[in-house]
């Protein structure tokens, strides 16, 4: 997840499946701990991980929006996935980085001011 206005990161983590589910026992907890302010709304791709949206804002009071398909609507999220691979080209084994973990969620997170 990214905000868009100061470019702050949270990388959810996932370590043996993504779908529908396990995003949103991530993204529940996740959202959760970041400050009040930036808890308003989510916009996300087409992708089928997002399809229990209904109980993600249910869960968060976030509002959940979903992007065209096109790439130009999408832009910091493509620019960062850009410097993500960068520094972590596909298939880089992930495993030696710890996300932190919040005494009140099961779930993990790795957050980043930017990239």
């Amino acid at each position: 997840m990214i905000e868009h206005t100061t470019g702050y990161l949270t990388l959810l983590h996932l370590p043996e499946r993504h779908g529908a589910l396990e995003v949103q026992e991530a993204i529940i907890p996740a959202i959760n701990r970041l400050p009040e302010m930036l808890q308003k709304t989510l916009t996300w791709d087409q992708g089928i991980e997002m399809s229990n949206h209904v109980a993600i804002a249910a869960a968060t009071d976030v509002d959940i929006y979903f992007c065209a398909p096109s790439p130009w609507q999408r832009g910091s999220s493509e620019n960062t996935n850009g410097l993500f691979r960068q520094h972590f080209p596909k298939g880089t084994d992930l495993s030696g980085y710890h996300p932190t973990t919040s005494s009140s969620s099961h779930t993990n997170s790795t957050e980043y001011s930017s990239l």
